[in-house]
């Protein structure tokens, strides 16, 4: 019984710690490699590895890793995929017009 609070007990704390550092990035325009690592849903290395191949926006100082939020939110959004409905519109524009909009 007390070995389940305990695990009951890191588990929320866990989660707190979660939900508090969600709030925190909320706030801030420059995050480090953690908090970029929670808004990506990337894991720390993987962004090593982008920043290294300078295929992800990023800045550095003294050593560290630094990113402005608004543009990984544009760097993760940056390879729009078409609706169907938005292909067929546009391919029917094509076929009226002879142009691509």
């Amino acid at each position: 019984m007390i070995e389940e609070i305990k695990e009951i007990r890191s588990y929320l704390e866990k989660r707190l710690d979660r939900i508090e550092a969600a709030m925190l990035l909320g706030t801030k325009e420059i995050i480090g490699i953690e908090e970029a690592a929670l808004l990506t849903g990337y894991k720390v290395k993987g962004l090593y590895t982008l920043t290294s191949e300078k295929r992800i926006p990023h800045y550095k100082k003294n050593g560290k890793l630094y990113f402005r939020k608004s543009e990984l939110e544009a760097w993760l959004t940056e390879n729009k995929v078409l609706t169907d409905a938005k292909i067929r519109s546009k391919a029917v524009t094509y076929v009226v017009t002879g142009r691509m909009k």
